[in-house]
């Protein structure tokens, strides 16, 4: 069976199912979508890894089986989503040290995670993309040259409860950048990354 390459296309608040999200992946060479549902955390661990502005104060679970592994020196080669049961993506990861390759198992979104933190490819198998792989139908009221930048999608959807970091809201929304830089170093240090992430949005536009 032959591997597809896939890359992160963004990441959007599941309107199915309470408290969880759906990672759209895209295959590099083609226009279909494997969406793959995962928590808060496995989303807000990916969204940080995407966004190189946000920097937790402490390093997050991924982060720290990141430095485990340098420290070790263990390499992750690639990320391979290689089965999927009754809706259930199942994941390998493809790691090397001093030489020795290993395959362990892992949930897709820790697996995609660390492959994020180890610049390391993700593929999988042409039968699984064209079982649940799906083409999103673009709207036909944008301009056809109007593209959602990475950030523009990462977020899109996305719920924040802070109101003061709700751009949308003229009467809680900072009226400076400096101030938006404020409550960003704030939301970091308090470890919230969906504010920070709203805030660097909100900053990246004006």
């Amino acid at each position: 069976m032959s591997l597809v390459r896939l890359n992160i296309k963004g990441i959007s608040y599941s309107q199915t199912q309470s408290g969880a999200y759906a990672l759209i992946l895209s295959e590099v060479d083609g226009q279909r979508k494997l969406p793959i549902v995962i928590g808060a955390f496995e989303a807000q661990s990916i969204a940080i890894a995407l966004e190189k502005d946000i920097q937790p104060p402490r390093p997050l679970t991924h982060d720290l089986f990141k430095n485990f592994s340098d420290r070790f020196d263990i390499v992750v080669k690639q990320v391979i989503i290689h089965k999927l049961v009754d809706g259930v993506f199942y994941a390998s990861i493809i790691c090397e040290r001093e030489g020795v390759e290993e395959v362990v198992d892992a949930r897709t979104s820790d697996a995609i995670a660390l492959a994020l933190r180890f610049s390391a490819p993700i593929f999988t198998y042409r039968n699984i993309l064209e079982k649940a792989g799906i083409i999103l139908k673009t709207d036909p009221k944008k301009d056809d040259n109007t593209e959602l930048t990475e950030d523009a999608l990462l977020f899109e959807d996305l719920d924040f409860e802070t109101e003061e970091a709700e751009p949308s809201n003229e009467k809680n929304q900072p009226k400076s950048i400096d101030e938006l830089q404020k409550l960003l170093k704030k939301a970091v240090a308090n470890e919230d990354y969906e504010t920070a992430a709203k805030l660097r949005d909100e900053i990246s536009k004006r």
